[in-house]
């Protein structure tokens, strides 16, 4: 059986209150796990700290830490403090971002993505095993230090996100869990193939890599409304946040997601809201009436391979679009 989880909206939230409210929303409705990415407002660190808090049941994960602005051992310190607060509950989640985040917000070189995010992984994982840290990798040199608290047991798993094939072959070989967004059911079956690629070449077996595929979803009486904001989501995240959305739809076979994106760079916000048409939309997110949308959200979780299905709001959803579609297409619903 698929889990069902909720990616949290950071976007514009009014109070850390809000974002906890959600999560109890969440475990209400039977989810599974409750996401939260750290991007450029409140820190994810304290925020998820709340939400564990209060709450007692739902996981606890930070959907993505970037591995630049934190060091790998306080990435570890982190996971190991974030399990005891929540009893056994959390799930770290890691990925490198892009340069716009890293470079432009955090002022820090980005380079070797891949490359730093398994040395991280490997890293973490030594710190949160409780034994002395030895690391001699290319990024980092680490030697003589453990934690000076018990060591979490279990110890929370980790977990990559990434777009391209490398990436995702790299989550197969040493990551716990994989985290896919901007991916259609299509998508998300070819990028499973790389997960096993990867397991094969780390000797491991597939099955061990939790496979979470994140999905848009809007599900309103107005359905037009639903719509323009998933096209709304969609034209931002691949005109705005670099190339890397852009190069994923290019991928799976949209070759518009370059006009899309070069529209959005020119300022033509509107040409780049008309590129993203029916096709795109229907195939990506799962937007609509409430049927429409359990529908559409449903497609994922027939794929072979997918564990997990985030459901995630559009980036302008106000508060009452997002609680009227987590309460739509929630497990208990």
């Amino acid at each position: 059986m698929t889990n069902r989880d909720v990616h949290l909206p950071v976007a514009a939230q009014p109070t850390v209150d809000s974002i906890v409210d959600y999560t109890q929303r969440a475990e209400e409705g039977g989810y599974d796990c409750a996401w939260l990415p750290e991007t450029w407002g409140r820190d994810g660190v304290t925020v998820l700290t709340a939400m564990a808090e209060r709450t007692a049941e739902i996981d606890i994960g930070s959907s993505i830490l970037n591995t630049y602005s934190r060091s790998p051992a306080l990435l570890g310190q982190t996971a190991a403090t974030l399990q005891e607060v929540s009893d056994g509950r959390f799930r770290l989640g890691l990925g490198p971002s892009g340069p716009v985040v890293i470079e432009n917000w955090h002022g820090m070189e980005y380079g070797n993505p891949l490359r730093r995010t398994r040395e991280t992984v490997e890293i973490v994982r030594q710190v949160l095993s409780g034994e002395t840290v030895d690391y001699d990798g290319d990024d980092f040199q680490l030697s003589g230090f453990r934690l000076r608290c018990e060591a979490p047991d279990p110890q929370p798993p980790v977990e990559v996100t990434g777009m391209g094939p490398k990436a995702v072959e790299l989550a197969g070989r040493f990551a716990d869990g994989w985290h896919g967004i901007m991916l259609t059911p299509d998508g998300m079956a070819d990028r499973i193939e790389d997960i096993k690629r990867g397991a094969d070449l780390g000797d491991r077996d597939p099955d061990e890599v939790q496979v979470t595929a994140g999905v848009t979803c809007c599900a309103l009486e107005d359905a037009d409304r639903a719509r323009e904001l998933a096209r709304q989501h969609v034209a931002f995240y691949v005109g705005g946040m670099g190339t890397f959305y852009r190069d994923a739809l290019e991928r799976q076979g949209y070759d518009a997601a370059g006009e899309i994106h070069d529209a959005w760079q020119a300022g033509d916000r509107e040409r780049a809201l008309e590129l993203v048409d029916e096709t795109v939309l229907e195939d990506l997110c799962a937007f609509g009436d409430p049927e429409t949308a359990r529908e559409r959200l449903e497609r994922y979780e027939a794929v072979d391979g997918i564990d997990a299905v985030a459901v995630s709001f559009p980036r302008g959803a106000d508060e009452d679009e997002i609680r009227r579609t987590m309460d739509a297409v929630a497990p208990d619903a």
